[in-house]
């Protein structure tokens, strides 16, 4: 599993967030992903990374999948949920994430009833997405405080960074912090819930509680990430049984 680093270059005024369609995502110039462990490109020139020269690099350090921000804006009347959703921009370096990250508001600052969504590219945050609806989330709700833009950032660097799942897992989907006025909530979204193979699978499956183990072994390092004490538990729940329950907090079906 990749990891990505936890510094990235800081903008002259953070306090003024840009609108993120002017954000240049990447640098001017050629953009390569190899470098063959030279200092050097084919031509020359130097090879430049964001962490020589935050303003001036002209090397990316490319992530495993595209990911696409979304954001849920807080309702002004009787408003469908998909209304509100809104898809903002896409990225698959460390660079681009660090230019986005860096330019937009703090989860701490959102208002009441905002969402962020990090998703892998091609999947919507919503629970009828057709590489959602068969799958759940483990999720941790913080109460009577300020969201932590810290614990967000972390969760959003191991989900891009590859570091929730195994290379085989093939699990997540996204990671969501839910602004809310008593509370703030955390998710990450996996592409099932758990269900024992069926069919021919069922037949080959070696170990049939390895859907569950792991889901296990994903919210065990979903909580790591959290760096919650180990008295605390963090949930997981079907979307199908969230969806029939009419509400997000259906009843656990695991804990760790």
């Amino acid at each position: 599993m990749a990891e990505v680093a936890s510094q990235g270059p800081t903008p002259a005024n953070k306090s003024e967030p840009v609108p993120l369609d002017t954000i240049p995502v990447s640098p001017n110039g050629a953009m390569t992903d190899v470098t063959n462990g030279s200092d050097k490109f084919d031509d020359g020139e130097k090879i430049v990374t964001v962490f020589d020269d935050p303003s001036n690099f002209n090397v990316k350090h490319q992530l495993q999948h595209t990911w696409t921000l979304w954001f849920t804006k807080p309702p002004t009347g009787k408003q469908d949920w998909s209304e509100l959703l809104k898809e903002v921009i896409s990225f698959n370096s460390v660079e681009e994430f660090w230019g986005i990250y860096n330019n937009i508001t703090p989860a701490s600052e959102l208002a009441q009833k905002s969402d962020y969504h990090l998703f892998k590219q091609g999947v919507r945050p919503e629970w009828e997405d057709s590489q959602n609806k068969h799958g759940g989330r483990w999720h941790y709700t913080f109460k009577n405080s300020k969201a932590s833009d810290e614990t967000w950032l972390n969760i959003m660097l191991a989900a891009i960074g590859e570091m929730l799942e195994e290379e085989q897992d093939n699990e997540v989907m996204g990671v969501v912090i839910n602004i809310r006025k008593a509370f703030w909530r955390v998710g990450l979204w996996t592409r099932t819930a758990g269900q024992p193979p069926k069919g021919k699978n069922a037949d080959a499956a070696a170990d049939k509680d390895e859907p569950r183990k792991r889901l296990e072994r994903i919210g065990k390092n979903f909580k790591e990430v959290l760096a919650l004490p180990a008295q605390e538990q963090v949930e997981f729940s079907g979307h199908a049984d969230s969806a029939h329950s009419g509400s997000s907090r259906a009843k656990a079906k695991y804990t760790v």
